[in-house]
Order: structure tokens, then sequence, then C-alpha cells
């Protein structure tokens, strides 16, 4: 049963599925808002960069509020990689923000070494619209790349609904969504793909006899329902 794009708060409109007509959205599912994983990655996010930020008198208090006309994001460029734009101190209008976020994350690409833009989880229309998904995305990159050293909240997933908007409706699928992973980094992805024989081999032999008793028995059930 496909998951109802419209039980989430942050989707709230008609106008709001409308705007992003004929493009794959990533919207999180309300349970996984209230995931305590992801209000402390949250809150180790907005401290790091109040930390950084400190010097300058910036402070953040909501990363959905404070991050979308790009004020923070070129600090945050600035006191971490020493650049400069020439870009407007601050943007009052929705032209402006968003002709300044182009700048800003087009360098901030740049320096974290994403050329592909398929493999880029944030864009200038996503940040703008304050998607949380794609800011903690963002930052979580810069995190890695600018600060290695800091300790994020490990192994932070979140159940998010792919939602595309086309002429001949809504269609939506529930996927799980990786923020920040294991200390064994990549081992949760590595699993999935892995062909399922080889996952087989990996478990204890008592359970590949329980696994052989289950396909046995789906087998025969199958063979009784043909009869």
């Amino acid at each position: 049963m496909e998951a109802d794009p419209f039980d989430n708060p942050t989707c709230k409109t008609t106008e709001d599925v409308e705007s992003f007509q004929g493009e794959k959205r990533k919207i999180i599912q309300p349970t996984s808002l209230k995931d305590p994983k992801l209000e402390k990655l949250k809150e180790a996010l907005v401290d790091w960069i109040n930390r950084t930020l400190k010097p300058e008198h910036i402070v953040v208090q909501s990363l959905e509020e404070d991050l979308f006309d790009g004020l923070v994001l070129h600090h945050l460029l600035s006191s971490l990689a020493g650049v400069h734009l020439g870009v407007d101190e601050i943007a009052l209008t929705t032209s402006a923000q968003i002709q300044k976020l182009e700048v800003i994350l087009e360098e901030l690409n740049k320096r974290l070494g994403l050329q592909d833009s398929s493999v880029i989880k944030w864009n200038v229309k996503l940040i703008h619209n304050k998607d949380l998904l794609a800011t903690i995305h963002l930052l979580v990159a810069m995190v890695k790349h600018f600060q290695a050293e800091l300790n994020l909240p490990l192994n932070v997933k979140v159940e998010v609904v792919v939602v595309e908007v086309s002429r001949s409706g809504i269609k939506s699928e529930v996927q799980t969504e990786v923020l920040t992973e294991d200390s064994g980094a990549g081992s949760d992805s590595t699993s999935e793909k892995e062909d399922p024989i080889e996952q087989l081999l990996k478990l204890e032999a008592h359970k590949v006899n329980t696994v052989k008793k289950v396909q046995q028995g789906q087998q025969q059930c199958r063979r009784a329902e043909a009869d």
C-alpha cells in the first residue's frame, strides 16, 4: 500500500505538492521527526554552527528557519574555508535570497568535491524551501569535510516518503534515508546489496536450516494451491 504524502505536516496544501510537479521530493515521515536520534543530530548541528560562528555573534536556533536565506551558510563557508564571496550580507527579497544561495552552493559543492549533481542531496530550491532533509544532508557533508574530527550522532536514519507528482497523479513510496552512518561506515548499504546466497552463507548452521524449512514450506503451500 502506498503511503499518503499528505499525512506529513510539512506538506500541508495542494500548492505544496504542485510546486514540485515533475520532480521527486523526499518528505520525512512524522514518526521519524520525533525520533530522539534525529533530535540529537539536529542539536549537534545547531551547536556546531553556533560554536563556529560565535566570533561573528551569529546564533542559530532552528535548522529549518535560520538557514534558508543563505546568511548562515555564507558565514560558515567564510569561516571554515576562508572564502569571501561577492554577495550581499543580507538578502531580503526572495529573488535575492535565491541568487545568493546559487552562488554559495556552487562554491560549497566545489569545496566538497561534488561535481555530479545526481549525487548531491540538496539544491537551491530545497534549501530555500526550508527542507529539513536537504539541510541536514548539506550540514553533515560540511562537518565531514571541514571538521571530520567532530563526533556527530551515529547511525541516524529516517523514513521518508518519496513523492513524484505528474499530470497523471501522485506516486509515493516509503524509503529509509541514512543521515549519518554507524562506526562501520557503509555496512548497512553493503548488506542490502549482497547476493541472498552470500547472506545465507554468513548465517549459523541452524539458522540456514530454518531458512531452508521456511522455503520448503512455501513450496509445499504453492503446490497445494496449484492442486
